[in-house]
């Protein structure tokens, strides 16, 4: 499996500075894709990978937040050196703009932004490259799913039908275009009381329904909890403020899968 892997790299254009690209989609907006990726990037580092984080959602970019980076990246003339936060290497359109500044750009403006981020920075000896991909099935997937070498691909959703429509159309893009599908993830699945009580407040079992039907595997359910949101937005994503939570456990533990396909 891993001789396969290491064949494949060949056949398109890998990022540079990287081992592997895996990409966090969704083709869902709302569904905690990009507190999802960041998470998975931490986790990956905990179980001792030397891991970078793209934010590939050119309209909507996440990271910025997320990781509470206000700084700009440096640039030699030719490359941009990616911001260090966490012992992460980051890159976002987010980064290079004011916060609140509209990207009004057409489908090859975004274009030409995914190719200097995958072209034209200086990721440095990476094990994994983690991509925050846009919500959707367009300009950025295809450019990333034709030009790049992507190792594979987790698809992230929550349990209801009007998310599940869009990821199964994700899942025929990426199966069409011949890039790994990992697996599914569930994520929001489920939110426990106060009372103890089990609430299944999207719906329950969409997201495992929607991997057997596809062949996919099924990854993991990652329960509402208060505590993800809260440290998303304080900047200090849960995985690195508190490794020892009972979500951050579920992240290192699939890092840990991750892990042992590729490394």
């Amino acid at each position: 499996m891993k001789e396969n892997l290491e064949q494949k790299r060949f056949q398109k254009n890998p990022i540079r500075g990287t081992k592997f690209t895996i990409a966090v989609s969704s083709a869902k907006g709302g569904v905690g894709k990009s507190t999802f990726a960041t998470n998975l990037a931490i986790a990956l580092k905990k179980v001792g990978c030397r891991v970078g984080l793209l934010d590939a959602d050119i309209y909507g970019p996440s990271l910025p937040k997320l990781f509470s980076i206000n700084s700009k990246p440096e640039s030699d003339g030719q490359n941009l050196k990616p911001i260090l936060k966490y012992d992460i290497q980051c890159m976002s359109i987010g980064f290079l703009t004011d916060e609140q500044t509209p990207m009004i750009w057409r489908g090859p403006m975004v274009t030409s932004a995914i190719k200097t981020f995958t072209q034209k920075v200086a990721w440095k000896d990476l094990d994994f490259i983690i991509v925050d991909m846009p919500p959707g099935t367009g300009d950025t997937q295809l450019t990333f799913s034709q030009e790049i070498n992507m190792d594979g691909v987790i698809i992230i959703s929550t349990p209801q039908e009007i998310a599940l429509q869009d990821v199964k159309r994700g899942i025929k893009m990426f199966d069409k275009l011949k890039v790994r599908i990992i697996g599914l993830v569930d994520n929001m699945s489920h939110f426990i009381g106060d009372d103890n009580k089990k609430y299944a407040i999207f719906g329950e079992g969409g997201v495992e329904k929607t991997a057997k039907e596809f062949n996919k595997d099924f990854l993991v359910e990652i329960p509402i909890n208060p505590d993800v949101g809260k440290q998303g937005d304080m900047g200090i994503p849960i995985v690195e403020s508190k490794p020892g939570h009972e979500i951050s456990k579920i992240f290192i533990s699939l890092a840990n899968k991750i892990k042992s396909i590729y490394i």
